[in-house]
């Protein structure tokens, strides 16, 4: 449909809302308990003990996975699996869906990743040096744990779901990935029902950790709940976590048929790549992104109500966002900006979906949560609209929009809308 001007109203079935959340976090294991400890500034970051490193700093998850699944299954399983089984299952009950009396087979999982497979791949070198490297100790369950389709595919073991599974390596920006083709697939008619969003199992691996130190991007403090510092003057790197986040997405009229509890309604949405560097950011590949998402909505940028950013707490990556910031909204956002990693950590694959979740109850309360641990703001960084250290109420909240951005240069932004009919 055309409205009045030329503009395009979409229909029902062509809107695409979130109904469900679930999700696993280093400070909560549902979007209640996540939501109240990042309004109220409550970090779990803490110390971590990794093979060939000791203690580090590291966000850690404390979900019973055991809740859906037996102990063999974790024996054969994945960490990365039962971190998307349980946030899977979490979404499903948060939306209200009764798998039992749909077609599984319009069920679509798309769960996006930073790296799979790490974690296992190290746990096999470590387990045959103990044999003099026989590799004949290899285990046989090591092909299926360590596939790329592995995380999705768990899923589909434990729900029944027959529809389209898959995996999405989009470094950083996986949890905005997978919330993305769930969009288009629901948008293609391929899928009735999307699971999407992204998990991380990367504090498991001593690598990450260690090419971090490497690279002087690995988080260093004396607190670790202040280790992981955006904006902040004397931030120093990086804070690897785990965790996972999915949304339940489906088309509207789907949802108003059955009385759906809609969060949000997905309304822009974009990637891009820089094509500049292995590691660098680039403020105007992520500025692209950024106007790219806002035309895809319709939107300008003055209707964006948060600004969730990317930040991971390196010396160069978030000057290069608030560069990016400015160039497509302006010295002074009407927008609120934050940051969540702050008070999680980077959980790498889950982290767009983990931050977009946080924010989402902005749009009922009208809360802010802030950004932590900014002791001495980095002129770089600083904007009047900045929240720090403490929530903020605001007037009200239309639009988020967040930000993702990863290694090899991709980018991803994604908006969302408060739901009105």
């Amino acid at each position: 449909m055309v409205a009045p001007g030329g503009v395009r109203r979409l229909n029902d079935r062509d809107r695409i809302v979130i109904t469900g959340v679930g999700l696993t976090a280093p400070n909560g294991n549902n979007l209640l308990e996540y939501r109240t400890h990042l309004v109220n500034v409550k970090s779990c970051i803490r110390k971590f003990n990794v093979r060939f490193m000791g203690d580090v700093i590291a966000g850690v998850c404390d979900f019973d996975p055991l809740k859906y699944q037996k102990k063999k299954d974790l024996r054969r399983g994945t960490r990365a699996g039962s971190t998307s089984i349980y946030s899977c299952q979490e979404a499903v009950a948060d939306a209200g869906l009764d798998l039992a009396s749909i077609d599984r087979s319009r069920v679509g999982i798309f769960i996006g990743i930073t790296e799979h497979g790490n974690v296992d791949t190290e746990k096999q070198i470590y387990e045959i040096s103990q044999f003099n490297y026989d590799t004949k100790f290899v285990s046989h369950h090591y092909n299926p744990r360590i596939v790329a389709n592995n995380p999705a595919g768990e899923v589909t073991l434990n729900m029944g779901i027959t529809g389209p599974h898959y995996t999405l390596g989009a470094a950083c920006a996986g949890g905005n990935m997978g919330l993305i083709q769930g969009c288009q697939m629901l948008k293609l008619d391929e899928v009735d029902v999307a699971l999407g969003g992204g998990v991380s199992e990367t504090i498991h691996a001593f690598g990450a950790f260690a090419s971090f130190r490497s690279e002087g991007a690995l988080a260093a403090h004396e607190d670790p709940e202040k280790a992981c510092r955006p904006f902040d003057r004397d931030r120093n790197g990086v804070v690897v976590s785990e965790g996972g986040c999915i949304f339940v997405l489906e088309r509207l009229d789907a949802a108003l048929a059955r009385s759906a509890r809609i969060y949000g309604e997905v309304v822009g949405y974009a990637m891009n790549s820089d094509a500049l560097d292995f590691i660098l950011p680039d403020s105007g590949g992520q500025a692209r992104c950024m106007s790219l998402a806002l035309r895809k909505a319709g939107l300008s940028p003055d209707a964006i109500s948060i600004i969730n950013t990317h930040a991971t707490g390196t010396p160069q990556g978030d000057p290069q966002e608030c560069k990016a910031i400015r160039q497509v909204f302006g010295d002074n956002p009407r927008a609120y900006i934050n940051n969540t990693k702050c008070m999680i950590g980077h959980t790498m694959g889950a982290a767009a979906a983990l931050e977009l979740a946080g924010n989402l109850p902005s749009f009922q309360d009208r809360v802010v949560h802030p950004t932590i641990n900014v002791d001495h703001l980095d002129p770089d960084c600083a904007f009047d609209t900045l929240v720090l250290n403490k929530a903020r109420k605001v007037d009200k909240v239309d639009y988020i929009l967040k930000n993702a951005f990863g290694m090899l240069g991709i980018n991803s932004t994604v908006i969302v809308k408060r739901f009105e009919r």
